[in-house]
């Protein structure tokens, strides 16, 4: 079962990692702030809806037709929690390699979204000390890390949960036997 869950993670992390190198290599290191969550959070849902896939073709293939809900949404957390780690591994990768300074170009991107939505300098200023920690912060790989992980596991709890329930209806997608 180990082998199952590493692999499917391991493509899992392949086709969420991959995109997300060819996009900041294309772009220079820039992130693509205005489509950029988009685009990340489709991926990751391509990328995670191999847990939907490995739990249906274990259900199908190991275990005659029938999964309960627990076993289900134990795979799809280890086929997410590779996933997640291959995620932050590449981000990781690309933030060293590339000499990225992502926080900087996120603070002053929220920056100017503020200022072009008309807010008081009051505010303004208070915004930019906000960002000037977040800064801080996020040079922290205490804090980093973990923040990176929590952009994508959480879609994999929600994709889990949703294919345990759905898979353990012997039914749902039920192998039609000649």
């Amino acid at each position: 079962m180990m082998r199952k869950i590493l692999g499917y993670g391991v493509v899992a992390g392949l086709i969420v990692g991959v995109p997300m190198i060819v996009t900041f290599v294309a772009l220079k290191g820039h992130a693509p702030l205005t489509y950029g969550m988009i685009i990340g959070y489709t991926t990751m849902l391509i990328a995670l809806s191999t847990v939907f896939v490995a739990i249906k073709r274990h259900r199908d293939s190991d275990l005659g037709g029938v999964i309960g809900f627990w076993h289900g949404f134990g795979i799809g957390l280890g086929i997410s929690f590779v996933a997640s780690l291959i995620y932050v591994a590449t981000w990781e990768s690309l933030q060293a390699f590339m000499h990225m300074d992502f926080a900087s170009g996120y603070a002053n991107a929220l920056i100017e979204q503020q200022k072009a939505a008309g807010a008081s300098a009051e505010a303004l200023a208070k915004f930019s000390a906000e960002m000037e920690q977040f800064k801080i912060d996020y040079a922290n790989p205490l804090y980093r890390l973990p923040m990176t992980f929590t952009e994508i596991f959480p879609v994999g709890v929600l994709v889990s949960l949703i294919a345990a329930v759905l898979l353990r209806n012997r039914r749902f997608l039920a192998v039609r036997r000649a």
